[in-house]
Parts: C-alpha cells; structure tokens; sequence
C-alpha cells in the first residue's frame, strides 16, 4: 500500500484567556502503515478523539499538578494517546481497555456517558453525594458532558435535580433532559433560584466562585458538596473571594474535591475494569433514561473547532471528534 495521510494536532497559541480556533492548529504526514516500525507495539487506528475540559488546563505554557503542560508546535496528548493524530504507534507494554459495544448503542458513547465523564458522575455521587430519594441536588454546568450525565443520574434515583446553565438553548436541552428546575444563571439569579427551590442536600460544583458562594447559601445541614472542576479558574477569570465559608463549619457541610480515577478504586476495589458502573449505566442508557448528549466534528481537520466549542463552555453535552469509520 502506498503511504497515507496521517494527520495531527498540535498546540499552536497560548491563549490569553479563552482558547479560540487558532489555539490548536492541524497538520499532515504520511505513513506507510505496511513497514511502521513497531518494535512490539502495535498501529493504532483513531476513530474518535474525546474533548474535555481538562485540556485547557494544560494550554497556559507551563506545567501543572496533572502533568506536563503542551509545548507550542508539539502534538497534543492524552493518556495512552502519544499524540492526537490518526495512526499512533502504542508501546508493547500500553495498557488497553477493550469495549464490547451494546446493539443500539453508539460508538461515541463509550467517551461519554459509558466512559470518562459517566465514571465521574457515577462514582463522584456513589463516594461523596450518596444521594438518597426525595432529596435535591443543584448542578452547575448542567448541560455539560459531566452535569448532563449528573443531572439524569440523579433524576433516575429519584431525586429533585436543579441545574443551571449559561443560555437559553442549553435550558431547553436540560429541560429535555428530565431536569425539574433548569435556569439561565446569566439571566437568573442562583441564590434566588436556590432559596425558591431548596435547601440543597447536594451540590455538584464544576465552577466555583459566585455559583459555590450561592449553593453554600442553600445547603441543608450537612449537605455534600462535590467539587468536579473549576472552570473560572481554567479560563484565567478574575479571581472571586467566596464570603460565606464559614457556612460550612456551622452547617457541618462535606466538601471534597476527587479525580474519578481513585474513587473509581474505592467504589470497585480495584482499576481498571468498572463492573458497577458498567452495570449501573448501561441498562440506563439501553432504557433511554439517561441519553448520551454529544456534539460530534467530523475529520481531524475540525479539531481547532471542536476545542475552541468544548473549552468555551458553548457546547452541549459532550464534544467529541469523529476522525474515521470503525
């Protein structure tokens, strides 16, 4: 066969604040897939690249907590992805996870409601919210890949789900998701919402600032409250100061921070192979109680798109690449 075109991203501009179409750029190669040099491994053909807000975190030119941070001209990586390009070659001892696709459930769900952010939802509520019937939750970031999946999750067991967003078309999409009260909190005000609709017995917190200020607000004794992400912080915003902390010392509030890979171990007991949360969700899903929302780019050459819609907070549900057919 003669050699093919084997495309990539790569981080092009460090952005000031928000990432934009020029902050990851796309070039091609070629590959003669017949005579890569394996030396073990084995070529890796990509389907679907997931894009999560994550990423941002290492696009500010340094390093940080959660790794090493992209250099300007070098592909962008992921976990066991050498590079986001459509052939990578993966090293004999990368450790894979197979997927065995239910009939009538898409490929692309595996990145999303089956995948990372439907382990973060299930496994953050299952460690920390340990929600019970007949109580409510507050979501911000509702219409997001993770809030999405958070805000169904509960609804299914039962609880009263709040969730807010920043336009009108993501409350309609949260509407249509099962939400009970879903909000604009550009238009509406969130401590007023929560004071209406509250108190609180868990918040799912994927911004901090005036958003976790208003949910201490609402809380009910001893209210859990689960920091997912901080998406002000990502985006460089300007700094604000939450003025009710003590609140949670007089309301003896739980508030924990996690990353879904250890508290996938202390949900499973072990890495590596989800068994409850594969048998939690995947009836769901199958049952259409929980959808897998997505936005989806079609071809590589769409990716400087995709992360400037995913990392803006503009998509709705989760972003993914489509690269090629199965």
């Amino acid at each position: 066969m003669a050699p093919i075109k084997n495309g990539v991203a790569y981080f092009n501009e460090i952005p000031e604040r928000l990432v934009n179409e020029n902050t990851v750029a796309y070039r091609t190669s070629l590959i003669d897939v017949d005579n890569v040099e394996l030396d073990g491994g084995i070529l890796a053909k990509s389907l679907y690249f997931s894009i999560d807000p994550h990423l941002r975190r290492w696009m500010a030119g340094r390093d940080t907590s959660t790794g090493p941070g992209y250099e300007l001209g070098n592909p962008l990586t992921r976990g066991i992805v050498p590079a986001f390009q459509e052939y990578n070659v993966l090293a004999a001892n990368t450790t894979l996870q197979v997927i065995h696709p239910e009939p009538g459930v898409s490929l692309s769900a595996y990145l999303n409601v089956l995948g990372m952010p439907g382990q973060t939802a299930f496994y953050g509520l299952e460690l920390i919210g340990k929600p019970k019937s007949g109580e409510t939750i507050y979501v911000s970031a509702g219409a997001g890949a993770v809030g999405s999946i958070v805000a169904q999750l509960a609804k299914a067991k039962g609880l009263k789900v709040i969730a807010s967003a920043g336009s009108s078309d993501k409350v309609e999409a949260m509407k249509q998701m099962g939400v009970d009260v879903a909000f604009n909190y550009k238009v509406e005000d969130t401590a007023g919402v929560l004071a209406k609709e509250g108190p609180i017995d868990i918040y799912w917190d994927h911004i901090g600032g005036p958003q976790l200020e208003a949910a201490i607000g609402a809380c009910s004794l001893y209210a859990r409250i689960i920091v997912c992400g901080a998406l002000l912080a990502f985006n460089n915003a300007p700094a604000h100061n939450v003025k009710n902390l003590a609140e949670i010392l007089y309301k003896r509030l739980r508030v924990q921070g996690f990353m879904y890979w250890e508290a996938e171990v202390e949900v499973e007991g072990h890495s590596g192979n989800p068994i409850k949360f594969i048998n939690t969700l995947t009836p769901l899903v199958k049952s259409g109680r929980i959808h897998s929302t997505e936005q989806v780019f079609d071809g590589i050459e769409s990716i400087n798109q995709a992360i400037a819609t995913g990392l803006t907070g503009t998509s709705t549900g989760k972003v993914v690449v489509k690269v090629a057919d199965p």
